[in-house]
């Protein structure tokens, strides 16, 4: 599931390109995928501009020119945006492989979206997961304010990162990766969390000394940094806005890694372990986390 730094990279991405474009046509492929009325879907989208993007969580936030209307975008656990203009392409979200404007619209594309300098905006999904719904304001805050702190904003600082540890007896990464505590940290980054800080994901969350807790709060905020600057872990066979690659793939120390040498301690191989924490598989290092 793309977490945050993927979805922060999309919505850095297409600030540059969308906004005051005006959509003349939609095409919708797969009408499941619209949670909100499907007439009024279609009659409300062609004719409006995106005037800009934001992220809350996980979930892609288009401000319409319309009166009152916001276009939601959650891409789930396969969802994909692809920006094409002028054979130019800019996508993100799941994995993505190698997209070349003669694979567009392909077998999972269910959405597309026509501006009027003729650049399409494609939503992809194979599991068909994700969702796209027009909401007014008191809507739009209803749905964000289920979820938690955003780990980069100001507000998260070490005593509101204390309460949140202090609120549930549970695991360190199932607390990492619940929306209603911390938006936009999932299986990936908490796996990468919890080995920057040095901390077992397992451990009770009541188990954590104060010392721990601080290299925690730090871990979160210095893990999510560096992957939106290399463009999370599904953009290595693309180009940013700017022409520049990134791909923070390189920069992993245990997701994905297991059976490898660990590359802190190197005492040790970084394996995954038989019990799943939060429905998740989890890796890490036997000897250099406790």
């Amino acid at each position: 599931m793309p977490e945050l730094p993927e979805v922060q990279t999309i919505v850095n991405d297409l600030n540059q390109y969308i906004p005051n474009k005006k959509v003349v046509n939609i095409e919708i492929k797969k009408k499941k995928l619209i949670k909100s009325d499907y007439a009024g879907f279609r009659k409300l989208i062609i004719g409006s501009s995106i005037k800009k993007i934001e992220r809350r969580g996980k979930l892609l936030i288009f401000f319409l020119n319309k009166p009152d209307a916001f276009l939601l975008i959650h891409l789930k656990m396969t969802g994909q945006l692809i920006y094409e203009n002028k054979k130019k392409i800019i996508a993100g979200g799941h994995s993505l492989p190698k997209v070349f404007r003669k694979d567009l619209p392909g077998k999972y594309t269910h959405v597309i979206f026509t501006f009027a300098d003729k650049s399409q905006l494609f939503f992809n999904d194979m599991r068909q997961f994700g969702y796209l719904k027009i909401v007014n304001s008191a809507k739009k805050e209803e749905i964000i304010s289920a979820f938690g702190i955003e780990p980069l904003s100001s507000e998260f600082n070490l005593k509101k990162f204390q309460e949140i540890i202090k609120t549930k007896k549970t695991s360190v990464k199932a607390i990492l990766m619940d929306q209603k505590f911390i938006a936009g940290i999932g299986n990936i980054y908490a796996d990468e969390i919890c080995f920057a800080a040095k901390i077992k994901p397992d451990r009770l969350t009541s188990s954590l000394k104060n010392q721990e807790i601080i290299f925690l709060h730090q871990s979160i905020k210095k893990v999510l940094r560096a992957a939106i600057k290399h463009r999370g872990t599904t953009f290595s066979d693309y180009l940013d806005a700017s022409g520049k690659k990134g791909n923070y793939v390189r920069f992993l120390k245990v997701y994905q890694r297991e059976k490898m040498s660990c590359p802190r301690c190197k005492k040790s191989v970084i394996i995954k372990s038989n019990n799943k924490i939060a429905g998740r598989g989890t890796r890490y290092c036997p000897k250099c986390q406790k």
